[in-house]
């Protein structure tokens, strides 16, 4: 089942407030048909730890402010360039461009459906469909 009209909503707001401070390449990743307590994944980057603090700072604002929203759990440090916001339907990364990379979450979860994330509408996927070795097949 993909995630809840809620739950796109309050992503939306997560990647527009974190647009607002000026994170890079959000994605949004519907993970609801493989995890049953999350249905969305918010990722963002900020390129330096002040930057990160206020993507964190305006995202944890706007969803208490507009959907009276407070964050379960934080994880993470800025210091650590990883830092997470988990509402228990959605969860916000926060990566320095390094960490991004490294742990790099869209390739781990591309089987996923992604998420527009100006509409919340599902988009199609760019991953790439696995390599088929044939090793036993006619010459």
């Amino acid at each position: 089942m993909p995630a809840t009209a809620d739950a796109v909503a309050a992503a939306l707001d997560a990647v527009r407030a974190a647009v607002d401070k000026h994170a890079a390449d959000p994605v949004i990743l519907d993970v609801a048909d493989l995890l049953g307590l999350v249905d969305l994944f918010v990722l963002v980057t900020g390129n330096n730890e002040p930057q990160m603090k206020a993507i964190l700072e305006e995202v944890e604002r706007l969803l208490k402010q507009d959907r009276e929203r407070r964050p379960e759990r934080r994880e993470g440090t800025v210091g650590s360039g990883w830092s997470l916001l988990d509402y228990g339907d959605i969860v916000v990364h926060v990566f320095n461009p390094e960490q991004r990379a490294y742990y790099d979450l869209e390739r781990l979860w591309a089987d996923v459906p992604r998420r527009a994330a100006d509409d919340g509408e599902i988009i199609e996927s760019d991953a790439r469909p696995p390599v088929v070795i044939d090793v036993g097949g006619e010459a």
